[in-house]
């Protein structure tokens, strides 16, 4: 199928998504920001009144010991909590219903959410299924709720996914590893708290991966026909953080300006996700990530190079007016160089990241069945400012595959 053909069919769905979003009213988290913050949510969870919160996380945090100082927070102001540390990463329908099942045994009146994207993603559907009384799988898909979810609070243990701020949340089949988009504006979370004493435990690794998962956002919003002048506001101040920190935070975990600049980037980039919405490097990354098991952050890092030098002839311009506000081209440089410049910066910054980016598990045999998913995702959902066919996807694929 050609890239017009795509491009004529995801029309009326994008045409109707675009009319959703100028007339349905996105709420923002309340957003407590530095050192400390997260036990600062705690106190105010306590003093609106709810006394049964039921903590969602994962094992490895709880092992860490990071919860625990919020826990004893909520507990000296008289909460009583129960912890459910069942999330996994790209949490599964069966993860979210043993958490609602958890929720429900707790009677919590609320929920804190600690965690990265995963956790926070099976919170958000968790908060929402508590009210509604409907399963996690009859919340697929655009405005099913209907309804306030359960009141939640959110401490990102990461700073990159932008979860915390958008309305969305990803849920995946465990059978077909195909993940399921459920949106909702109750899955915006009442407050959130960016401490970079909770993100500052991540591995270097995890840091990587997951900041260039932001800086993913913020590039595909900022090249989305949906972009506005705020969320191209919002891009660009978090690829400029992102660009500028994240390699000190990955070489410097106990950097704490470079952190709070990367909570910051991200969480700035997650605020455009529900208008703008990403693009064909999450399309083919969830692939990757559905047949090969690649984290999405790593994934996004191996495709998005390839996706940024397909996407620079349809936005030349508006890369190049990018890499000019960030001082990578000079004043008097030409589109074509400027938005050069941006791309490489990037590409400078994966060479120098803890990221393995080989594609070496690449199976050419896997192609097809990859692009349908991937253009299947895209289009009539992501307003991409150039369209793929079948082919296009399988040199995206070829490139990645190829830095083995």
């Amino acid at each position: 199928m050609s890239a017009l053909t795509n491009r004529l069919k995801a029309l009326p769905k994008l045409s109707a998504i675009w009319a959703i979003g100028k007339v349905l009213a996105v709420p923002r988290p309340l957003v407590l920001f530095g050192e400390g913050s997260a036990v600062r949510l705690c106190h105010s969870i306590a003093d609106q009144g709810h006394k049964r919160v039921l903590v969602i996380t994962d094992d490895v945090l709880a092992k860490l010991g990071t919860i625990d100082p919020l826990v004893a927070a909520l507990n000296a102001r008289g909460v009583i909590t129960e912890i459910f540390t069942g999330v996994r990463p790209d949490p599964t329908f069966e993860i979210v219903e043993a958490g609602l099942q958890a929720c429900q045994q707790a009677r919590a009146d609320a929920l804190l959410v600690i965690g990265g994207g995963s956790a926070i993603d099976a919170g958000k559907v968790i908060a929402l299924a508590a009210t509604t009384g409907k399963t996690p799988q009859q919340l697929v898909g655009v405005l099913k709720g209907r309804q306030p979810a359960l009141p939640f609070f959110v401490v990102p243990s990461t700073s990159g996914t932008g979860s915390e701020a958008s309305v969305a949340a990803v849920i995946s089949d465990s059978s077909t590893h195909v993940k399921a988009l459920v949106v909702d504006p109750g899955l915006v979370p009442l407050a959130a708290a960016l401490d970079p004493l909770i993100t500052q435990g991540m591995p270097a690794s995890v840091t990587a991966e997951t900041g260039i998962d932001a800086l993913t956002h913020a590039l595909e919003g900022w090249m989305s026909l949906f972009a506005n002048e705020q969320t191209d506001g919002y891009n660009r101040t978090a690829v400029r953080l992102i660009l500028n920190n994240l390699e000190t935070a990955c070489t410097e975990p106990n950097n704490l300006a470079a952190r709070d600049a990367m909570a910051l980037g991200s969480h700035y980039a997650g605020l455009c996700l529900s208008t703008s919405a990403v693009g064909y490097v999450h399309a083919i990354a969830h692939q990757l990530g559905a047949r090969y098991g690649v984290p999405h952050g790593r994934a996004n890092a191996m495709v998005l190079p390839h996706v940024l030098a397909f996407n620079q002839p349809a936005c030349l311009k508006k890369l190049a007016s990018l890499s000019r506000d960030l001082e990578l081209a000079p004043a008097g440089a030409t589109d074509t160089v400027a938005a050069n410049a941006l791309s490489t910066r990037v590409s400078d910054l994966l060479a120098r990241l803890p990221i393995r980016r080989s594609g070496s598990m690449i199976q050419r045999s896997d192609y097809a069945r990859m692009a349908t998913d991937a253009l299947t995702e895209a289009h009539g959902m992501y307003a991409v400012p150039r369209y793929m066919d079948e082919q296009d996807v399988y040199r995206v694929l070829d490139g990645v595959a190829a830095n083995a």
